[in-house]
């Protein structure tokens, strides 16, 4: 499990326009039509939480949060509401803006959820497609951590292009020391079919989670593994958590997300799991079921 309580976040998604073009985005097809919350939404959950302190954090997301120009005055309405924690995802290249980081900093944002991609620039700017990404997000996260109370978690996509570098991931953040967690998130297609070829094979991908988080533990750095079944994690089954915060989202977003057609397990009649997800109906068309490979989690 986690640094963190999800229960106590909600999250925002304030932005669909992004600058990366990664393989694999999930709502790439969906990028151009989906809506961002409005600002009277936003006004909501800000007076709302003032009120009762439901929440101690705030997530503000995006495709790219960091292409808003007006973040920082989001994040200072956020913490003049009560929230105590005001983080944003990103993809970290524009922290390493002069002075960018120091701005969002001083304006209360004090968590950032980085996406890594890749263990070094050729294989994540290769995910990314865009030269340079890797560099810059690296130089971003230690610029966050040069501020006291700042804390940063990683969060990288586990697909066929990526599930060999995750130990590799590990040592090139060992020089962040804001870095308190790391998230593997097992990739799944918006989709019912794996046209990417991207999905990686769970029996392949355990051995390589193992070892990276071995090397986290090693450092002091949490782990939360997410959209893997948990009867496949051996003794790292505990690092299963694919809980998530309050969501304010586009409601077509839902439309495109069930097409995943989770929780498609042989044994889930039997198991007794609270966290596993299943397998998606594009694992299956890939991989097939599995069932001699898993078995009710206990």
């Amino acid at each position: 499990m986690g640094r963190y309580d999800n229960a106590s976040y909600v999250s925002a998604t304030l932005e669909f326009r992004c600058n990366l073009r990664c393989v694999h985005c999930m709502i790439e097809g969906t990028m151009d039509r989906l809506q961002p919350v409005s600002d009277e939404a936003f006004d909501h959950v800000l007076r709302r939480n003032e009120e009762t302190r439901q929440y101690s954090g705030l997530i503000m997301t995006g495709s790219e949060i960091t292409l808003r120009r007006d973040l920082p005055d989001l994040a200072r309405r956020a913490r003049a509401a009560g929230f105590e924690h005001i983080r944003i995802q990103t993809h970290g290249m524009h922290l390493s803006r002069a002075g960018y980081a120091e701005q969002l900093i001083e304006a209360g944002v004090n968590e950032f959820f980085v996406s890594v991609a890749g263990s070094d620039a050729a294989t994540h700017d290769g995910i990314t497609t865009i030269k340079g990404s890797f560099d810059k997000m690296l130089r971003g996260m230690e610029i966050v951590s040069s501020f006291p109370g700042t804390s940063i978690i990683t969060n990288t996509v586990v697909t066929e292009r990526s599930y060999r570098l995750l130990p590799d991931v590990v040592d090139a953040l060992q020089g962040i020391e804001a870095l308190s967690q790391m998230e593997f998130w097992h990739y799944f297609p918006m989709s019912r079919t794996d046209d990417k070829l991207l999905l990686a094979d769970y029996r392949l991908i355990v051995p390589y989670l193992r070892q990276a988080c071995e090397r986290a533990d090693a450092r002091g750095i949490a782990v939360e593994i997410k959209n893997v079944p948990q009867c496949l994690l051996g003794p790292d089954d505990w690092r299963l958590d694919n809980g998530q915060a309050a969501l304010l989202i586009d409601p077509d977003f839902w439309i495109e997300f069930d097409k995943n057609g989770f929780y498609r397990c042989p044994h889930r009649e039997r198991c007794a799991s609270k966290a596993c997800l299943g397998l998606t109906e594009a694992y299956i068309a890939r991989f097939g079921d599995m069932a001699a490979d898993l078995a009710p989690y206990v």
